[in-house]
């Protein structure tokens, strides 16, 4: 079974103007993510706007993916929908495609109790022989897995780790606590990368990875040769990117600084709108200091 650890970028999902799929974008950035020693891509996450994406499109989205990265890495695939059936479904697809992993999100916009969360993932996790990675954002699904429950599907042999976004490094201590010492603990809140390594989790599965991913690899390559502060010191190189996302409605931010460093992600779907003008200035300001800085 798949070993989950590393950095693993959550990849935006580029758009042309006409908010179609860039193929030659999104192939240049698996390339881009890969020669800088990426230990994984994740497609179809929440960055990767799987929420605004038709079942085909996403299905597209990965086999592009999987297909560029021609098996350098592991591909995660987000197979995560709304409901059970639809979820097994496009699990099942995303295997035919050819991906080494899957992650699910919690079911959202009703609020689930424990014991149905649990009975949508064991469901899942019998639908395929994939690798399973749970993924739990609260902020953004209103459901959250509890650590209980997290450790009675860790038991299922196909269940293998856990992204972790509810932001609480509390609920990461107690995940690392409460699992097998085989099921992986990653973070996904990028200000926590380095303390979840410390406290014993196997990596990240990061949005800054999109536009620094040797500078993320770097915070794990540094903790595994045990070179602390060289890692704090990579750690704090996200601190101005990750507070620019407070520009824009989610990836409008990230998508907007990869355009600004010459990598095509174009705009998010709407809803989600362009940054405003001011929004824009405070990116191109961002990037401008972190180039200086010789970051970029």
């Amino acid at each position: 079974m798949l070993e989950v650890k590393g950095i693993i970028p959550a990849m935006v999902t580029p758009l042309d103007q006409r908010e179609e799929i860039d193929e030659k974008a999104l192939r240049k950035m698996v390339n881009r993510y890969i020669d800088a020693g990426v230990h994984g891509l994740f497609c179809l996450g929440t960055n990767g706007e799987f929420f605004n994406l038709s079942f085909e499109e996403k299905l597209e989205v990965a086999q592009i993916v999987i297909d560029e990265a021609r098996g350098r890495v592991p591909v995660y695939a987000g197979a995560g929908c709304s409901g059970t059936r639809e979820t097994s479904r496009l699990a099942q697809r995303l295997e035919q495609a050819g991906a080494d992993a899957l992650s699910v999100i919690t079911p959202y916009f009703l609020t689930y109790t424990q014991a149905e969360l649990q009975y949508h993932f064991e469901a899942v996790a019998g639908e395929t022989s994939l690798p399973l990675v749970l993924y739990t954002i609260p902020v953004r699904t209103g459901n959250t897995l509890s650590v209980q429950t997290v450790a009675r599907l860790a038991e299922l042999p196909n269940v293998v780790g856990i992204k972790d976004s509810s932001g609480s490094f509390d609920n990461i201590l107690q995940l690392i606590d409460r699992t097998p010492e085989s099921f992986s603990v990653l973070a996904g809140t990028d200000s926590l990368i380095l303390s979840t390594l410390m406290a014993g989790g196997t990596g990240a599965i990061a949005a800054t990875a999109n536009i620094f991913p040797a500078t993320v690899v770097a915070i794990y390559e540094h903790w595994r040769r045990g070179e602390y502060e060289q890692a704090e010191q990579a750690q704090r190189v996200l601190r101005g990117l990750r507070a620019a996302f407070a520009l824009g409605t989610l990836p409008s931010v990230l998508k907007a600084v990869l355009d600004e460093i010459g990598l095509p992600a174009g705009p998010a779907r709407r809803p989600v709108a362009p940054l405003t003008p001011q929004a824009l200035e405070e990116v191109r300001g961002m990037v401008a200091d972190y180039t200086a800085r010789g970051l970029l």
